[in-house]
């Protein structure tokens, strides 16, 4: 009885780590460039009473053993990149890659990261920049004068400035992808960081080598699916339910075998 209080605790444990993962999924539902998280959990250790095969008599041996388990316990948190939804904005500077890759953002610590959200705006110099104001990552500068922005599939910038008639061209947006994407480290902001999980990152013009292509006027919607998330809190709320009612139904056992020579 005592073992099931602590089995029961871990049940306990693990749906708490369950419903905070549903509930950051539910809270960033209309996040740009969200990508949904889920638990995922392992058994514990066994004790073996009684190995599976042992012997029961000089020539049979037991088909299953006894062994009783120790609860569980949570492994990890991984993210799922499938695509989320386009939502058009018709704004110049709102991007959304359809398909693998991320828009690579440079911090102000000289390094990296990675995002999928695609909500880009001019500085007060003209740099294309992230909500934060960090740099895309090749910099891009659009003169003062420039009256419209194209941006293509293939992530090639051009222009429309004001003293021209031909379009010029400002560069190109690069894409980054790496071999495990879910091993990237969340830091906040809708970022990503390079781990040793994820791999380096390889980068290369949109639509090449298996990357995605750019839409212009378009964002990504987070890939949260608010009917699922609502079933799987459900199914874990009366998880956590039945394992409270474990550790009381051990207690209330305990309690009768304390009172018996009463």
């Amino acid at each position: 009885m005592v073992r099931s209080l602590y089995i029961a605790a871990t049940g306990m444990s693990a749906q708490q780590l369950n419903i905070n993962v549903l509930s950051n999924n539910l809270a960033n539902v209309s996040t740009y460039g969200y990508k949904k998280e889920r638990a995922e959990f392992q058994d514990l250790m066994y004790q073996a009473l009684k190995s599976p095969g042992g012997p029961t008599s000089d020539v049979n041996k037991s088909p299953t053993g006894e062994q009783i388990g120790s609860g569980v316990r949570p492994v990890a948190v991984a993210k799922s990149f499938t695509q989320g939804d386009f939502v058009n904005t018709n704004n110049n500077l709102d991007l959304a890659i359809e398909g693998e890759g991320f828009f690579q953002i440079a911090m102000p610590d000289g390094t990296v990261a990675y995002t999928r959200a695609g909500t880009f705006k001019l500085d007060s110099n003209g740099n294309v920049v992230n909500n934060e104001g960090y740099l895309l990552e090749p910099q891009l500068t659009v003169p003062p004068d420039t009256t419209a922005i194209t941006v293509g599939a293939d992530g090639i910038v051009t222009v429309q400035q004001n003293t021209q008639t031909a379009l010029t061209q400002l560069g190109q947006i690069e894409l980054a992808k790496f071999i495990n994407p879910a091993g990237l480290k969340a830091l906040g902001k809708n970022l990503y960081q390079e781990s040793d999980a994820s791999g380096t990152p390889v980068v290369s013009t949109p639509g090449l080598q298996g990357f995605g292509t750019i839409a212009q006027g378009y964002l990504e919607t987070s890939n949260v699916s608010v009917v699922d998330e609502m079933v799987n809190m459900i199914v874990s709320q009366r998880a956590y339910e039945i394992n409270s009612k474990a550790v009381q139904t051990s207690d209330e056992m305990l309690q009768a075998a304390n009172n018996m020579k009463r």
